[in-house]
């Protein structure tokens, strides 16, 4: 398979709030009571991705294999907390999701290399990836590239 990483279009969002609802409720069968899903989430979250598309502070990108979108990425470089100094800024990756599990080999290392470049080209030096503590395909991905863990958010009601 044949993946190209580019910047995301407008006719690129319905494709993504599919792949993202998804995930979503992936995400929600790991862990019900912090991945619960709003019940109008997929018309948030069209909101906030068309925001996106011509934002120059944000990373939006797609995988795109035979002219299909399966998947994608969302970056922002911010500074580190100013109780850390990791030596610079800091690119944070909430969402980076493929279609389905079995296309992290293939589509998520070049999302993630995608997401470097542009971190790299804007003074980021180091990345921090957001995923769900079960989503193991996507945790293997993320070794594999040469990432480690680092933290983890423990939930339980109040």
């Amino acid at each position: 398979m044949i993946v190209i990483v580019r910047a995301a279009v407008a006719a690129d969002l319905e494709p993504i709030l599919v792949i993202a609802d998804q995930r979503r409720r992936q995400y929600a069968a790991y862990q019900p009571r912090f991945w619960n899903p709003a019940a109008d989430a997929v018309s948030r979250q069209r909101s906030f991705f068309e925001s996106l598309v011509d934002d120059s502070e944000t990373l939006f990108a797609v995988a795109d294999a035979a002219n299909r979108v399966r998947g994608f990425v969302i970056a922002k470089v911010a500074p580190a907390p100013p109780v850390y100094d990791p030596g610079g800024a800091t690119c944070l990756i909430d969402d980076f999701t493929v279609d389905d599990s079995e296309s992290w080999p293939e589509v998520g290392p070049g999302l993630l290399a995608f997401a470097r470049s542009w971190a790299t080209q804007r003074g980021a030096v180091q990345l921090v990836v957001v995923t769900a503590g079960a989503d193991d395909p996507k945790r293997v991905a993320l070794i594999e590239a040469g990432l480690v863990l680092a933290s983890e958010w423990w939930v339980g009601g109040i």
